[in-house]
């Protein structure tokens, strides 16, 4: 389903929204992840796929491939990692702790006694237990029933405990608040709830970093079209916040794409409120399956997308084998169940030619994806995707050789 947002609107960056989140505290927070040992050196790949767009009848079509960020897999290690490193900041202004040496574990002595914790589907609560082992503190873990256990397996590996319960991610997120004040830990969520805001705000900040580094690898790059997979709508906000400082009122056109049975970010279009979904939210998309908007999430998205698209669980396993096998010279590209999910949005609106039209997908759109986790689950890639993403990366290494 497509639906176009009548709140959406052309104008400079508000002031009110540059004092929540901002280009130069977005660089400030890349700065400081550059130092730790778990990123690999550099800005990941923008990767362009002329072959696609050709048979799309588009102009251009770029991916920004966060499945190269690290070992980890996914674009969440620029979010929860800063977030930590913000919160123990503010936990003790008093030491004076160096942002870069936190991360390197200079003061794992001094924060012995700190734990955290936070809801996942995955993908964050590794970041965060790999942010944790790396700094020197405690970390749990609320994982909701739909959580593989080779998701789980992953965020042990980081040195987490995890604490399973019944129910949703929703669910989960409600777990770790309650557990946070009857044992004093600190929650790093990327979703945000009534007086709870400033570790939203800087994980969200973390994906900003996406856009920068984007700006620098392709500054004479316009792109008329951002397509932006969502769950509680995070990493969309980041996004969309840099682009709208940095572009004003010609950033590009925003196209949030959900999980049909978890549209909390369209259902919050049509409200005009954060809102919660009406669809059962499990999907073969977990990273995305989230049945209630973070209302800070929601503030920078309210006027700031124009589109929002519901796929369904069927378009993003298509997607993910279009990435996977790349045709006609394209670079092969791993990309998990929710990494192909803003591919999934750009081939289902290509496949009706009256609702590309009208979004203004044509030979002169100039398309962005980000595909924002790899093979998380090596399972669930194999069995989706039909190949391994181990062959998958040898082609694509093949492809890069001379």
């Amino acid at each position: 389903m497509l639906y176009r947002n009548p709140r959406a609107i052309r104008s400079p960056y508000p002031d009110e929204l540059r004092a929540i989140m901002n280009m130069q505290r977005a660089q400030e927070g890349r700065g400081w992840l550059s130092h730790w040992g778990r990123l690999n050196a550099g800005a990941t790949p923008l990767r362009a796929l002329p072959a696609l767009a050709a048979r799309l009848g588009l102009g251009a079509v770029y991916v920004k491939d966060e499945s190269a960020r690290s070992a980890l897999g996914s674009f969440k290690v620029l979010g929860a990692p800063l977030a930590l490193v913000r919160l123990i900041l503010r936990l003790f202004p008093q030491q004076d702790f160096r942002p870069e040496a936190l991360l390197a574990g200079e003061y794992a002595a001094a924060l012995r006694g700190l734990t955290v914790i936070t809801a996942t589907d995955g993908n964050h609560g590794r970041s965060l237990a790999a942010a944790a082992q790396s700094v020197g503190c405690g970390c749990v873990i609320v994982l909701h029933a739909q959580v593989s256990a080779e998701r789980e397996a992953a965020i042990a590996a980081c040195g987490a405990r995890s604490v399973r319960i019944a129910g949703n991610y929703d669910d989960s997120v409600r777990e770790a608040a309650r557990l946070a004040a009857e044992n004093g830990w600190q929650v790093v969520s990327d979703t945000s709830y009534a007086g709870y805001e400033e570790s939203p705000r800087d994980v969200m900040q973390g994906y900003a970093i996406l856009p920068a580094e984007i700006a620098e690898q392709a500054p004479a790059l316009r792109f008329s079209h951002v397509f932006l997979q969502a769950g509680v709508g995070a990493l969309p906000a980041g996004v969309a916040a840099y682009l709208w400082e940095q572009y004003g009122a010609q950033r590009p056109e925003l196209v949030i794409v959900e999980p049909q049975q978890a549209d909390c970010l369209l259902q919050s279009a049509r409200a005009g409120e954060a809102a919660a979904t009406r669809g059962s939210v499990d999907s073969v998309m977990a990273g995305l399956a989230c049945g209630e908007a973070s209302p800070l999430a929601w503030r920078f998205l309210r006027e700031s997308a124009q589109w929002f698209l519901t796929v369904e669980d069927d378009d993003a396993i298509e997607a993910m084998r279009v990435f996977a096998q790349s045709r006609d010279g394209d670079v092969p590209i791993v990309a998990g169940e929710s990494g192909a999910a803003g591919l999934a949005g750009l081939l289902a609106l290509c496949r009706t030619p009256e609702e590309a039209r009208s979004v203004g997908l044509d030979e002169h759109a100039q398309v962005l994806l980000i595909n924002t986790e790899g093979a998380t689950a090596p399972s669930v890639y194999h069995e989706l995707v039909g190949e391994t993403p181990e062959a998958v990366l040898t082609r694509q290494r093949a492809h890069a050789a001379p």
